[in-house]
């Protein structure tokens, strides 16, 4: 038997089930990833956070006897090359649930046949579908998503393969070409994110709900990186967090990132449409301001306090990234496309399903069950900036 095992947004070894299936048989494995330059093309920081996950996963691999294999292109077509030219049995990989996720996994299956290809989870708790109300492929709301979500079944955690058997001969390739960009962006890989995993369990768990909106305290878990690249699982995280003093807030943010998800994979186009169309306000059209707002020099200072660590840093904690949508959205009525498309060219952890679905709601055309008011930002400042050190901190 011999499988090749497609790596997308799963740039990990413990907790893989594509690829603990296919090293369970003895058999051989091609681990392959495909660097898309439209992809990569996309967020500077993302492809050098990218860069540093291949790399890492590159070192994890070969500790257990096999090579990453890289190449560039389109997803799609390379991964019907490899797997024709070594003679591959079956494809294996992570399910994902984007229009894009989706196109490609049907343009593979089309192309070789009878070939098996398999999907397998990997990137949610919880897998979309795996709970619905009654009637409908998916919840429209988050709290009786939550519920449901508590309730649910989890996968065990899969154990790092112990040996991988590769497939001989093959040119391992080399990792995209790392950009320049700020020294404050996070090291990507799973080992950096498994080592941050244990320091927020260990030291910032406790007091995550009481500080994470805390913006000069910098007390979120910064976890949301590595959760986007699949460089350490969120079912782990689930499973290791689960009982312990605090864990409460921090499983719910992975259930907002499973609900998200769920709702795209009822419907892929979630990611560019409204979910509730007909609250959407005459947006505004105001280029200058929209520019300005980007820059973080709008005049209100905690706006432009987030908008300028968002450059400086490709991050920013959530309730920055609420007060920023909220201005834009709320105050300029500016279409919260405009903002989500800034956001995804900057942000590290930007993520088509989160990123969207978070900005719908601040506008009130998401899952909010309510149409909302913008954010007092006086009252904001007040409560999570008292004494202004975060506005000090990315000041002008």
């Amino acid at each position: 038997m011999r499988t090749l095992v497609l790596f997308t947004r799963d740039l990990r070894v413990h907790d893989h089930p594509a690829l603990s299936a296919a090293c369970a048989g003895g058999g051989e494995v091609l681990p392959l990833f495909v660097a898309d330059p439209q992809m990569l093309a996309r967020s500077r920081n993302r492809a050098a956070f990218l860069h540093d996950a291949l790399a890492d996963l590159d070192g994890s691999l070969s500790r257990r006897g096999a090579r990453l294999i890289v190449r560039r292109g389109d997803v799609a077509t390379a991964a019907i090359r490899e797997a024709t030219r070594w003679r591959c049995d079956a494809i294996y990989l992570s399910r994902d649930v984007t229009e894009l996720a989706r196109r490609r996994v049907d343009a593979i299956r089309d192309a070789v046949g009878m070939m098996p290809v398999v999907e397998f989870s990997g990137n949610e708790v919880v897998d979309p579908g795996a709970v619905a109300p009654s009637g409908m492929p998916a919840y429209r709301v988050f709290t009786p998503y939550l519920r449901a979500w508590e309730q649910a079944s989890r996968r065990p955690v899969e154990p790092a393969p112990r040996m991988i058997r590769p497939v001989p001969f093959v040119r391992p390739g080399h990792p995209p070409a790392r950009p320049a960009v700020s020294a404050r962006l996070p090291a990507g890989g799973e080992g950096p994110g498994r080592a941050l995993v244990e320091r927020f369990l260990r030291r910032g768990l406790a007091s995550y709900e009481d500080r994470r909106d805390d913006l000069a305290a910098d007390a979120t878990s910064h976890l949301s990186p590595y959760v986007r690249f699949g460089c350490v699982s969120p079912n782990e995280i689930d499973h290791r967090s689960d009982g312990r003093v605090g864990s409460g807030p921090l499983r719910r943010q992975l259930a907002w990132r499973d609900f998200f998800r769920q709702l795209v994979a009822a419907d892929p186009s979630r990611t560019r449409r409204d979910l509730r169309p007909g609250w959407a306000p005459a947006w505004r059209h105001d280029p200058a301001a929209f520019e300005d707002w980007c820059a973080g020099r709008t005049g209100e200072p905690l706006v432009d306090a987030a908008m300028r660590q968002l450059l400086e840093e490709g991050w920013m904690p959530n309730r920055a990234r609420l007060i920023a949508a909220s201005y834009l959205t709320r105050t300029l009525r500016l279409d919260w496309r405009l903002g989500a498309a800034h956001f995804d060219r900057e942000l590290v952890d930007g993520d088509p399903c989160s990123n969207t679905g978070n900005w719908q709601w601040v506008a009130g055309t998401g899952a909010n069950p309510r149409r909302g008011t913008a954010l007092n930002m006086d009252r904001q400042a007040t409560r999570f900036d008292r004494d202004g050190a975060y506005r000090s901190a990315h000041a002008s």
